[in-house]
């Protein structure tokens, strides 16, 4: 109850914006899902909520509305169990030798994990399945499915095997300052040879859950992480005192969450008629297609958790549990980067590349102006969530068994950090599928190349002189990614102007407006609260639990009246502004 009740609250923080927009809307999320049962029909039914021919007719904001809710309640639930398998984590691992190996062996999988069911093999599949699917057969879309599954399938085997047996050479090369350690070292790369499997079982996962989204079915892919964390969670409590060390379970339990997580989609896949056979066929024009996108679009999309990547390595040189540091507040920052922004990139992309393939460049434009307007209503007052109750939120979450009072004081440092860049965070994921809707790889690349050289040039300014002066250098790591993600976005947001795929629309200053008085209420209310509370290190967790949840209710109740005040009601929302 404590590890729920915690993680809940954190939610309330860092959701703030959307439990104000509960004030004007009772109904927030009409899902129309209290009769589905998991029998016969019922498969279809919980795949597909949401289906084309629903949403055909509908307003674009109505209908993204309703899509990305559910999406969001999804990952939501997603994120929460996340955060309750960090407090476990936290409670019997900590930042020691052991934590830091597993984090490292965990962070290949999870970095792969958001390139193929988040990122970029969906920018790269769903256009062409899409663009099948409105010019071709269904024995041609079928076919696409098949040849993909098998030369993906037969490319990941191959490169899985050679990671495994090159487990140590992995290691070198993502925590090099693992080299002269001989308990890190020898740990993490045992570690990888087991996780790294996890990379051919959730990109053929990416693959199912990319067909089920082509075709609306967007609850069961935005499920599915569920498990992962359901397995973890089981192995660190269940499994953990069978293995020497017990971190070593969790390992195994990443590799096991592969399995079910696969296996999960599979029915659901069936009921389409769109099971895998799969084929190797490299000369088939939609493999080439798809592979041609796909390359640029791992690198493209995901500059900012290959960035995150970086700071792993350059992590491992400094002092031991920085690596642990940055993760748990990278884990914080990223619960509204994937409840919100993921699952609105999620629902948008399909939409937008059946709007290029129709010729519609004014409902584009109208949509990715949609996806912008709800970023920024969510990001900027989670930012400042973050950012003023940074202590609290890691004291109630994992300040428990082996993480002590001085590792949360460290991981908030880097935590308001990476809240500095939560906006940039979240507009890549809405603007980037401006162009892959388009089949455009080449500007985002060029853009990326520009953020990780910016990132890299940025931590060498920003670490040295923070971890020599005041022995903080992963604060550097966490500064430097946000300021690359801001050049990142910036750069998207100037080339889809340029090129007058996104136009604006009127009212914007309106909205900017009541933002900034929302935004300045709620945070000057935070700041006269947490100032009135005092002794968070004494409390039990029940207590600091109690004062969060007050501090996050008057945030949210000010945040929705200021909002309400400025002339933002609910049915803008619907309406696409």
């Amino acid at each position: 109850m404590c590890l729920s009740v915690s993680a809940g609250l954190w939610l309330c923080a860092v959701s703030l914006s959307t439990l104000a927009g509960l004030l004007g809307c009772p109904g927030i999320l009409k899902l129309q899902c209290t009769s589905v049962a998991i029998t016969g029909g019922g498969l279809g039914q919980l795949g597909g909520l949401v289906s084309k021919d629903e949403n055909k007719d509908a307003p674009a904001g109505a209908g993204l509305l309703r899509s990305s809710g559910i999406v969001g309640v999804m990952t939501m639930l997603s994120r929460v169990l996340g955060l309750i398998r960090d407090v476990v984590f936290a409670r019997f691992i900590g930042a020691e030798a052991g934590a830091d190996a597993f984090f490292v062996a965990f962070k290949i999988p999870n970095f792969l994990r958001r390139l193929f069911a988040e990122g970029a093999f969906a920018q790269a599949f769903v256009p062409v399945l899409s663009e099948y699917r409105t010019q071709g057969s269904v024995a041609a879309v079928r076919g696409l499915i098949d040849r993909v599954a098998g030369c993906l399938g037969v490319t990941l085997i191959f490169i899985t095997a050679i990671a495994v047996l090159g487990a140590p050479v992995l290691t070198m090369v993502f925590a090099p300052g693992f080299v002269d350690d001989p308990v890190r070292f020898p740990l993490a790369a045992g570690m990888i040879r087991i996780t790294f499997p996890y990379l051919l079982l959730i990109s053929m996962t990416g693959l199912a859950g990319a067909i089920l989204n082509s075709y609306d079915r967007f609850v069961i892919p935005a499920a599915t992480p569920v498990l992962l964390n359901v397995v973890l969670i089981s192995s660190a409590l269940l499994a953990a005192p069978y293995f020497d060390p017990p971190v070593m379970a969790l390992a195994w339990g990443v590799l096991a969450a592969g399995v079910v997580q696969l296996l999960f989609q599979l029915p659901f896949l069936w009921r389409l008629g769109l099971m895998p056979t799969p084929k190797v066929d490299w000369r088939d024009d939609g493999v080439k297609r798809v592979l041609a996108l796909m390359a640029p679009a791992i690198f493209g999309v995901s500059v900012s958790q290959i960035n995150l990547l970086l700071d792993t390595v350059l992590a491992s040189f400094l002092p031991t549990g920085s690596v642990s540091w940055l993760y748990y507040s990278d884990r914080l920052a990223e619960l509204p980067l994937g409840v919100f922004a993921i699952a609105i990139a999620t629902v948008i992309l399909p939409g937008l590349s059946r709007q290029h393939a129709s010729d519609d460049p004014e409902r584009f434009s109208t949509t990715l102006d949609w996806a912008v307007t709800m970023v920024m209503i969510v990001a900027l007052p989670a930012a400042l969530a973050l950012i003023i109750l940074a202590e609290p939120i890691l004291m109630t979450l994992f300040q428990y068994g082996k993480t002590t009072a001085s590792d949360v004081a460290m991981s908030s440092l880097s935590l308001r950090a990476y809240a500095l860049g939560l906006l940039a965070f979240m507009l890549i994921k809405v603007l980037a599928p401006g162009f892959y809707a388009r089949q455009d790889m080449k500007t985002p690349v060029k853009i990326g190349v520009i953020a990780m050289v910016s990132n890299m040039v940025l931590n060498l300014l920003f670490v040295a002189p923070l971890y020599f002066i005041w022995n903080i250098g992963h604060v550097g790591l966490a500064l430097a990614t946000s300021a690359s993600a801001f050049i990142n976005a910036g750069l998207l947001w100037r080339g889809l102007r340029r090129a007058g795929i996104y136009r604006a629309k009127a009212g914007w200053g309106r909205k900017l407006l009541a933002m900034l008085v929302a935004n300045t209420a709620m945070a000057a209310a935070l700041v006269v609260g947490l100032g009135a509370i005092d002794g968070w290190q004494e409390w039990l967790w029940w207590q600091r639990a109690g004062h969060l949840a007050v501090l996050c209710l008057a945030g949210a109740l000010v945040y929705g009246v200021a909002l309400l005040a400025g002339g933002i009601r609910w049915r803008d929302f619907k309406a696409g502004f």
